[in-house]
C-alpha cells in the first residue's frame, strides 16, 4: 500500500516522467493503430518499427549525440521510407502486401543491427543506450525526452481529430471518397505519417520489437466493444493509457521488471479478456448466442412437430407421447425432454400422465413456424426454380431466423398463397 501511495502521489520527477511519457505513448499510438487495423495493415506499424532502428543510428553516426529530436528525425526519414517502398512494391509489382512488408522489415533492420554492431565498436563513448531502441527502456525517459514525445504525441491527436472525417471515409468506403473528390493518395500519405510518427514516439518506451503491439493490440480490444469509430478511439486510447500506467506502476514496484514489456502484456491482457468477454463479439457472447439459437432452434421444431400431427386429424390440442415425437423427428432423447420441459415451463404446452399437449398459445407458434417452412419452399421452387424435393432442408434452416416483416413481404410477394410445392396447405 505505501508503494501505491508513493507512485500515484507523482512526488517523484522520475515517476512523473515515466508515467507521462508512457500514457502519451501507448494512448498515442493506439488512436493512429485503429486506423491501420480497420484498413486491415496492422503489420505496417511492425515493419515502420523494424525500419526505424537504422535511421536512428544514421542519426547518431551524422550527429554524434544522442539528441532525442535528431534520433527521432532520423527514425522518421526511413520509417516513412519504409513505407513508401513497401506501396512502390506493391503498385509496381506482383509481389503482395505481406510480402513486401516481410522484405522491407528484415533488410531495414539487417542494416540497422550492422549500423548498431559497428557504433558499439567505435569506440564513441556516446553510444551507451543507443541499444534501448530494440527492446525500449521507458524508466529513461527524462524531461528532454517528455517534451518532445508529448509533442508528438499531441500532434498525433490534433491531427486526428482535425482529419477525423477524412480519415474515417478512407477507412471505410476508399472508392466514395475518390468518387466524391477526396485527395485520397494525399489522405493515404498522411495516414502513413502518422503511422510513423506514432511508432517513432513509441520506440524509446517499448522498443521496435514490441512496437507493433502497442499500436494494434488496443485498437484490436477496442473493436470487441463497439461499432463506431469515435467510440473505439476514444476506447483505445484509455486502454492504451491504463497499461501505460500499470506497466510504470509494476516497473516502479519491482524494479528489475522492464516498463517497455509491461506495458504490452498488460494490453494483451486487457486484449484477451475483450475477446472473452464483450458482450456482443467476445467468445462468451457468441457462444451464448449459439447455446440460445440451438435451443430456439428445438423448441420450435418440437412446436412445428406438435402442430403437423395435428394437421392429421384437425386435432392440435390432444395429447402426444414421447414415441410419437421421436418417431416422426430424430431428436435425442434428452434433448427432446429438456426442450419439452422449457415449452411446459413457458407456456407451449401441456404435460399430462400420458403424454404432452399444445396450449393455445404452442398452436400459435407452431402454425408460424409451418407457415414460414411452407412460404419458402414455395418462394425456392417460383422464383429460384428449384425442385420441390430440393427445398426442404433450405426452409428447415431459414424458417428460424425470417421475421415479421419479411412473413409479410412474402405473403405479398406470393399473393398470399394457399398451398405450398408440394401441394399442403400453408396456415
Amino acid at each position: 500500500m505505501q508503494e501505491f501511495l508513493e507512485f500515484f502521489s507523482f512526488a517523484d520527477a522520475n515517476i512523473r516522467y515515466v508515467t507521462i511519457g508512457s500514457v502519451l505513448l501507448a494512448s498515442s499510438s493506439a488512436v493512429v493503430g485503429c486506423f491501420s487495423l480497420l484498413r486491415k495493415r496492422a503489420l505496417v506499424g511492425d515493419a515502420v518499427a523494424h525500419a526505424v532502428l537504422p535511421g536512428v543510428c544514421l542519426a547518431f553516426i551524422v550527429s554524434g549525440t544522442k539528441n532525442p529530436l535528431i534520433l527521432l528525425l532520423g527514425a522518421f526519414i526511413t520509417g516513412w521510407i519504409s513505407l513508401v517502398l513497401i506501396d512502390y512494391i506493391t503498385s509496381r509489382s506482383r509481389i503482395k502486401e505481406d510480402t513486401a512488408i516481410g522484405l522491407v522489415l528484415s533488410v531495414f533492420f539487417g542494416i540497422g543491427i550492422l549500423l548498431l554492431t559497428s557504433i558499439q565498436h567505435s569506440g564513441n563513448a556516446a553510444q551507451s543506450g543507443l541499444d534501448k531502441f530494440l527492446f525500449g527502456k521507458a524508466a529513461s525517459l527524462v524531461g528532454e525526452d517528455l517534451i518532445v514525445f508529448g509533442a508528438v504525441a499531441i500532434l498525433l491527436l490534433i491531427t486526428t481529430i482535425l482529419f477525423y472525417k477524412e480519415l474515417k471515409l478512407l477507412c471505410f468506403d476508399e472508392t466514395f471518397a475518390k468518387s466524391i473528390g477526396f485527395p485520397v493518395r494525399s489522405l493515404e500519405l498522411l495516414l502513413t505519417t502518422l503511422t510513423v510518427f506514432a511508432v517513432v514516439v513509441g520506440i524509446q518506451a517499448v522498443g521496435v520489437v514490441l512496437m507493433a503491439a502497442m499500436l494494434i493490440t488496443p485498437a484490436a480490444a477496442a473493436r470487441f466493444w463497439t461499432e463506431r469509430l469515435g467510440v473505439m478511439l476514444v476506447l483505445a486510447a484509455v486502454i492504451g493509457a491504463f497499461s501505460g500506467i500499470s506497466g510504470a506502476f509494476v516497473s516502479y514496484t519491482a524494479p528489475a521488471m522492464p516498463t517497455g514489456p509491461w506495458i504490452v502484456l498488460i494490453v494483451s491482457m486487457v486484449a484477451i479478456l475483450s475477446f472473452a468477454f464483450a458482450p456482443k463479439r467476445g467468445w462468451v457472447a457468441r457462444m451464448l448466442r449459439r447455446r440460445h439459437n440451438k435451443i430456439q432452434i428445438l423448441e420450435e421444431n418440437l412446436l412445428k412437430l406438435f402442430y403437423q400431427l395435428g394437421e392429421q386429424h384437425e386435432d392440435y390440442f390432444s395429447n402426444r407421447t414421447l414415441d410419437n415425437i421421436l418417431t416422426r423427428r430424430n431428436i435425442p432423447k434428452s434433448q427432446a425432454l429438456a426442450g419439452l420441459a422449457k415449452l411446459k415451463r413457458q407456456g407451449y404446452i401441456q404435460r399430462h400422465p400420458d403424454g404432452w399437449a399444445l396450449t393455445r398459445e404452442g398452436e400459435i407458434r407452431g402454425k408460424r413456424v409451418v407457415r414460414l417452412h411452407r412460404l419458402w419452399e414455395l418462394y425456392l421452387t417460383q422464383y429460384l426454380q428449384l425442385a420441390s424435393d430440393h427445398v426442404h432442408e433450405d426452409a428447415e434452416t431459414i424458417e428460424h431466423i425470417i421475421t415479421p416483416e419479411l412473413e409479410q413481404k412474402l405473403m405479398e410477394e406470393l399473393n398470399y398463397p394457399a398451398l405450398d410445392p408440394h401441394h399442403t396447405r400453408i396456415p
